[in-house]
């Protein structure tokens, strides 16, 4: 098949796609599929009957939803457990850092700053961390926490056993496992179930010691909420690769907190994206070529 690569060029995928047979052209009217890996602002304004599918390159696709272009026109995929080794890598790292007060003894610069890490310092071995959407991310998480000695508490939608966890819950549990969670990660995609989940009522919920972390999407915690939890102790801190607003503005109160591990959403980077995402396109291509369901598919009426 014939397909259009935008909007940055990505060796890996066209190198892949050669090697399959299937050729690069640069019109859309030429073409078969689109491979984008841009954002929604770049996307073409309108695409040709003749595009039979979309392969986006993020896992995270609700700005795409927002922005109306994706339709039951043809069939759409995105990135979805594709990224799930990094970002549950990253995941880990955040809540270690929160756990082990690195932002509060970088800034101290000091070993002055030991008693206070005596006395506050968390242990991820023995806790009971909750995975709030345990999907394609959770699979590659759960083996990483349980490596440190923790139980997996997984949520998701269907209640589906997650290989790993000790326990497996629908998201009409969540308040429950807030409550019994001693950390807590999210990795939920963006939908109108999810949107603002943590708030001042979900805050208040979870144990004074636990760490949030977010992965997922950043409008997943209200954040004007997560500020004031922080603030009067009702949770312990935070690690946040994805932020509402986002990018965080400079000047916002949770980066002057000590207690708050902020990456600049590259939990996932454009390296390991560009190294991890031509599997993904040949699998969903083989399945489509197959009439079959791709592997990350998108759902037009689910949103994800």
């Amino acid at each position: 098949m014939k397909y259009v690569m935008g909007t940055r060029e990505w060796d890996s995928i066209v190198e892949a796609l050669s090697g399959r047979g299937h050729q690069r052209v640069e019109d859309l009217a030429d073409a078969d599929f689109l491979v984008f890996n841009g954002v929604p602002g770049d996307f073409p304004e309108s695409l040709p009957d003749n595009i039979r599918f979309v392969q986006l390159c993020l896992a995270g696709i609700d700005a795409f939803f927002d922005a109306g272009l994706i339709d039951d026109t043809r069939r759409w995929a995105n990135a979805s457990g594709v990224y799930g080794r990094p970002v549950a890598e990253s995941a880990v790292a955040l809540l270690l850092s929160a756990l082990h007060m690195h932002v509060h003894v970088a800034r101290e610069r000091t070993f002055d700053s030991a008693p206070d890490v005596h006395e506050g310092t968390g242990w991820l071995f023995g806790a009971t961390v909750a995975v709030i959407g345990a999907g394609g991310i959770g699979h590659d998480l759960i083996p990483m926490l349980t490596g440190f000695g923790c139980e997996v508490i997984a949520v998701n939608n269907s209640g589906r056993p997650v290989e790993g966890a000790a326990e497996t819950v629908t998201a009409e549990h969540t308040d429950d496992v807030l409550r019994r969670a001693d950390h807590v990660i999210l990795a939920a995609p963006l939908t109108e179930a999810t949107r603002g989940m943590i708030n001042s009522r979900t805050l208040g919920l979870m144990k004074d010691t636990a760490v949030l972390i977010n992965v997922g999407r950043g409008p997943l915690v209200v954040t004007d909420d997560l500020v004031t939890a922080l603030e009067e102790g009702q949770i312990r801190a935070a690690g946040l690769d994805v932020t509402d607003p986002e990018p965080l503005p400079d000047d916002h109160p949770l980066w002057g907190m000590d207690n708050v591990v902020i990456t600049p959403h590259t939990a996932n980077t454009f390296r390991s994206m560009q190294r991890l995402m031509p599997d993904a396109v040949l699998a969903n291509l083989d399945a489509l070529e197959a009439g079959e369901r791709m592997p990350t598919e998108v759902d037009p009426d689910r949103g994800y």
